[in-house]
C-alpha cells in the first residue's frame, strides 16, 4: 500500500472517530440525566425503606462508571488507526468487536511488504524493457542490403515492374487500335436540325389576323419542335406592279414592323429562327420577278431591301421564289444577294439561310439548279403532290442524295402556292408523308396546318383550326379527335428526328422499293438504327427486308394504325406486314 492510500484511509478514519465522538458523548449526557432523576426519586422515597449505606454505594458507582468510561474515550483515542477497507468491512458487521467499544483497528503496512512490492515492480520493468525491438541499424541495413541475394532480389522485382508496366500500357494501345473509331461528326447548320413552319398567309393564321397573333402562338409552334418560321410574303407589293413595290414597308393586313420584331424576339426566346419571304410580286401572275425587264431594277432595290431586313428586322434568313430566273438573268446582283445574306459579318454574326423556291421536278434539273444557285436550301417538286409511284420518288431522293451532302437537301409537298398536306394526299395518308417527310434525308418544310390534317377549303389559305378545349358533339368530335390524333403523331416524330443522330444525318440505304411500297434504313456510327416502312396501296403489302445490317427483329417506335402494330411490339424484319396506306418506324440497336 503506498503512502497516499494510507493518508486518505487515516482521514477517513478520524471523520469517523470524531463522529463516534460525538454520539457517546451525547449518550453519556443521557446517562447521567437518567441517573440525576433516579437519584431525585430515591431521595424523596421515605427513608426507613431503603438502606442507610445504599446512598454512598450508588454515588461511588456512578463516579466508577464515568471514570471506566473516560479511561475507555482515552484508551480509543491512543489506538491505531486501520485502512479504508478494513473499516468498511469491520462497519459492515453487525455486532464486531470494533463497534462493541466504539474502537477502530488500523492495520499500517510493514516496510518490508513495500520493498518487496517496489522490487517486483522494477523486475516487471526491467522484463519489459527486455523485449523491446529495436530494429537494425542503419551501418547493419547496409551490410545485409549489401549482399547478393538481395541484390539480386530487387533488380528482379525493378524487372518485373516495369515488364508489368510496359504490358499494361500495350493491352490499352492494342484496345484503343481494335476498337472501333466513332465517326467525326458532319458540319450542320441550324436549319438542319428540325422542320422549317410555313406561314405563308397571317390573316388566315390567327384570329387576330396579324402579326401579333402569330406571336401568341408561339408557346404551340415550340411544342411541334420546329426550328424555324417561315414569315410571308408580308411586305407592299400590288400585283403585277413593280413600280410599287416597297420591300421595306409591311402592309397593314399583316399589321407593322413593331409586331414584326416582336415576334422575331419571342421566336428566339423560343429556340426558334425566323425566315422571311421576301419573294417581289408574291400576289401577281406575271411571275415572281415580274417580267425579264424588271428583273434588274427589282434585284438591285431588293439588295438594300436585304440589308433593312436583316439589321433591323433581326431575321435569320431570306426565302425568295423563282431565283433560277435572277441568277441567270442578273449573275452578279445574283452573287450580291447571296453574299449579303449568307456572308457573316462583324455586324451581322452567326450563319442565315438563303433558301430558293422552284417549280421543277426533275430530280436531274433539281440537282443542276441547286449547284448553280449556291441557295442554301432549294424547295422543289421532286416529290409531286398526288404521285403514288413510290419507285420513282424513291429514284428521284437517292440522285439528290447521291448528287449533293444531305445537309443541301430539303423534301416538301405542301406550299403556300400548291396547298395543303391533307388536301394533296388525302386525309387517310397525312400520317403516313408526315412519317416520310420527317425520316427523309435532308430538311423537312411544312405548311401551317399539315400537322393536324387541315384541308383547303376555297382557296390555298383556310383558317387555321385551333383547340378551344370545348368538347364538340357527333362529327365535329370526330374531326377534332383526328386532328389530335395527327398532332400528337407530328410531335412524336418530329422530337424524334431533332435528338437521334441517324435520323438527323445518318446514312440513307434503300431495303425494299416497288410502285406502291418502300422501306429505307437510316444509321449512323453506333447509334441506334432506323428502319422506316411505307404502303400506299389499297391493300395489304408484305415487305422482306433483308441486309446484312439487320437483325432479325426490330421494335416498333410509332405507326400510323397502332391498333395493329403498336408502340414497343417487336416485328420480324423478313416478314413485315403493312396494311393499305399504313407507314411504321422501327429500330434496333448497334451490335458492333
Amino acid at each position: 500500500m503506498n503512502p497516499q492510500e494510507t493518508s486518505v484511509e487515516l482521514k477517513d478514519a478520524a471523520q469517523t472517530k470524531e463522529a463516534e465522538q460525538k454520539d457517546a458523548e451525547t449518550k453519556e449526557a443521557e446517562t447521567k440525566d437518567a441517573e440525576l432523576k433516579d437519584a431525585e426519586q430515591k431521595d424523596a422515597e421515605p427513608k426507613d425503606a431503603e438502606p442507610k449505606d445504599a446512598e454512598p454505594k450508588d454515588a461511588d458507582a456512578t463516579e466508577a462508571d464515568v471514570s471506566e468510561a473516560d479511561l475507555d474515550q482515552e484508551e480509543q483515542e491512543k489506538q491505531p488507526m486501520t485502512g479504508g477497507e478494513e473499516r468498511a468491512a469491520d462497519g459492515s458487521s453487525a455486532g464486531g468487536e470494533a463497534e462493541k467499544n466504539g474502537s477502530v483497528k488500523l492495520k499500517i503496512p510493514d516496510e518490508e511488504e513495500d520493498e518487496e512490492e517496489e522490487e517486483e515492480e522494477a523486475e516487471g520493468k526491467e522484463g519489459k524493457e527486455d523485449v523491446k525491438f529495436t530494429g537494425l541499424s542503419k551501418a547493419e541495413l547496409l551490410r545485409v542490403a549489401g549482399t547478393p541475394g538481395w541484390v539480386r532480389t530487387r533488380w528482379a522485382l525493378l524487372v518485373v515492374f516495369w515488364l508489368g508496366w510496359l504490358g499494361m500500357l500495350g493491352g490499352a494501345v492494342l484496345i484503343i487500335l481494335q476498337a472501333p473509331r466513332c465517326r467525326d461528326l458532319p458540319s450542320i447548320s441550324w436549319w438542319n436540325e428540325g422542320p422549317l413552319y410555313q406561314i405563308g398567309n397571317i390573316q388566315a393564321f390567327t384570329d387576330t389576323h396579324n402579326l401579333k397573333g402569330v406571336e401568341q402562338k408561339m408557346d404551340s409552334l415550340s411544342k411541334l419542335k420546329v426550328k424555324a418560321l417561315v414569315v410571308g410574303p408580308i411586305h407592299v407589293a400590288p400585283a403585277d406592279e413593280p413600280m410599287n413595290l416597297r420591300f421595306e414597308e409591311v402592309s397593314s393586313e399583316a399589321g407593322n414592323l413593331e409586331q414584326f420584331k416582336s415576334l422575331v424576339l419571342a421566336a428566339h426566346k423560343k429556340g426558334i429562327y425566323v425566315v422571311l419571304d421576301l419573294t417581289p410580286n408574291y400576289q401577281g401572275s406575271s411571275g415572281p420577278w415580274f417580267s425579264n425587264i424588271s428583273v434588274t431594277n427589282v434585284a438591285e432595290r431588293l439588295k438594300s431591301a436585304l440589308v433593312f431586313w436583316l439589321n433591323e428586322g433581326g431575321v435569320d434568313g431570306v426565302q425568295l421564289s423563282g431565283v433560277e430566273r435572277v441568277a441567270s438573268v442578273v449573275p452578279s446582283l445574283w452573287a450580291d444577294i447571296r453574299a449579303i445574306v449568307q456572308n457573316e459579318t462583324s455586324e451581322l454574326p452567326g450563319k442565315r439561310v438563303l433558301i430558293g423556291v422552284t417549280d421543277r421536278s426533275s430530280a436531274d434539273d433539281v440537282s443542276d439548279l441547286l449547284s448553280s444557285t449556291g441557295v442554301d436550301l432549294l424547295i422543289s417538286r421532286v416529290l409531286r403532290p398526288g404521285n403514288t409511284d413510290a419507285m420513282e420518288s424513291s429514284q428521284s431522293v437517292q440522285h439528290l442524295y447521291s448528287s449533293h451532302n444531305q445537309t443541301k437537301l430539303v423534301f416538301s409537298l405542301g406550299s403556300r402556292t400548291n396547298g395543303h398536306l391533307a388536301s394533296l394526299v388525302g386525309p387517310a395518308l397525312v400520317k403516313l408523308h408526315q412519317l416520310l417527310l420527317l425520316t427523309l434525308p435532308g430538311t423537312p418544310v411544312f405548311n401551317y396546318g399539315d400537322e393536324i390534317g387541315l384541308m383547303d377549303e376555297d382557296n390555298k389559305f383556310p383558317k387555321m383550326l385551333w383547340d378551344s378545349g370545348e368538347k364538340p358533339n357527333g362529327t365535329l368530335q370526330e374531326e377534332l379527335e383526328q386532328r389530335l390524333s395527327c398532332h400528337r403523331f407530328f410531335r412524336s416524330v418530329s422530337e424524334l428526328r431533332g435528338k437521334e443522330r441517324s435520323l438527323l444525318f445518318g446514312d440513307f440505304v434503300v431495303l425494299f422499293n416497288s410502285s406502291s411500297s418502300l422501306a429505307y434504313l437510316r444509321v449512323w456510327d453506333q447509334s441506334e438504327r432506323y428502319v422506316a416502312a411505307f404502303n400506299w396501296a389499297e391493300e395489304a403489302a408484305l415487305l422482306e427486308l433483308r441486309d446484312a445490317a439487320l437483325p432479325q427483329q426490330a421494335e416498333v417506335v410509332v405507326s400510323t394504325n397502332s391498333s395493329v402494330l403498336p408502340s414497343q411490339s417487336s416485328v420480324e424484319l423478313t416478314n413485315l406486314r403493312l396494311g393499305p396506306g399504313q407507314a411504321a418506324l422501327l429500330k434496333f440497336p448497334y451490335t458492333g
